[in-house]
């Protein structure tokens, strides 16, 4: 029914309009101000801050509901583990399985980058005053890699579902209903890059010492939302649920960074080794593009989801 799409239409924008609106006043008036700040309890509130903005769009669909008396049926927080069982495996271990191929894919192009001493682990872990041996610390980050993989998704599960309830819970289900894949993947992938724009303008994953500051890091971004959007979408559509996307990015979030600590000076964030870049992050960006060819080729029996 025409109606019936004009509302739905309306609860997206509704749904964006919060979303933006909510994040981009609390990161410009609150995150900025202490994330600028010298002070190192100022700095350590900051990080708890931005953390909390992963809360919003799950707040924003709430909000959402509410406001155009959708109610809560369809809500894509159903599990559907049963029947899905390997849809969860691979958003548990597939993201670990990822950075570390894009890791080792990123030292084989940069073999001079390689410390197996970690001396820029070591360097990070002195500046909190922290001393530690090189066996020490190297069985450190060891502890907290496998850590992150076997306990990442259930570590992050929260703040990742105040992002991913929105993102595929919500806003995903009701493109696909308008878009086919590719551009559905496309449009809310630079929807979910810029609505990262006030951070990354902060220096959030790119930092600000850079050619092409601000606009090549909301571009890199937008790129690196569009291929996990793919991703999360894939694994939201064929269970019908957004939990497994929960859980890949709580995954990603848990050892996304681990790689760094194996460099001579952090790497580059736009070329890797952590999965932000495009070498670091291009078994992310194979996957995403065999996923397209994949749902692509099921359009043309039309992509069908699991009612929730």
């Amino acid at each position: 029914m025409k109606s019936d799409k004009v509302l739905e239409t309306k609860r997206i924008l509704i749904f964006l309009a919060l979303a933006f609106v909510i994040t981009y006043v609390l990161e410009i008036s609150i995150v900025r101000t202490i994330i600028s700040s010298d002070n190192v309890k100022l700095n350590a509130i900051a990080q708890l801050v931005t953390g909390s903005m992963m809360f919003i769009p799950a707040l924003c669909v709430i909000f959402t509901r509410l406001i155009t008396k959708e109610g809560f049926s369809h809500n894509w927080i159903r599990p559907n583990f049963k029947k899905h069982f390997k849809y969860y495996l691979f958003a548990w271990f597939g993201p670990s399985i990822l950075i570390f191929l894009g890791a080792v894919i990123y030292f084989m192009v940069f073999k001079e980058q390689f410390d197996s001493n970690m001396g820029y682990a070591m360097n990070i872990f002195e500046a909190q005053g922290i001393s530690l041996k090189t066996a020490q610390l190297r069985s450190t980050i060891i502890s907290q890699f496998i850590t992150g993989i076997l306990l990442g998704p259930i570590l992050n599960f929260l703040t990742c579902f105040g992002e991913e309830w929105g993102w595929r819970g919500y806003l995903m289900p009701k493109m696909i209903e308008k878009f086919n894949f590719l551009p559905m993947v496309l449009i809310t992938g630079v929807i979910w890059g810029l609505w990262h724009l006030p951070l990354t303008v902060m220096g959030h994953n790119y930092g600000t010492d850079y050619a092409g500051y601000p606009y090549l890091g909301i571009f890199a971004m937008c790129i690196f939302c569009i291929v996990m959007g793919c991703i999360f979408s894939f694994l939201s559509i064929k269970t019908g649920s957004c939990i497994p996307a929960i859980i890949a990015h709580g995954s990603l979030n848990g050892i996304a960074s681990t790689a760094i600590y194996f460099t001579k000076d952090g790497g580059n964030n736009f070329i890797g080794p952590a999965p932000m870049g495009i070498i670091g992050g291009s078994a992310f960006v194979i996957t995403a593009i065999i996923i397209l060819i994949k749902m692509t080729q099921s359009e043309k029996s039309k992509i069908t989801i699991e009612n929730n």
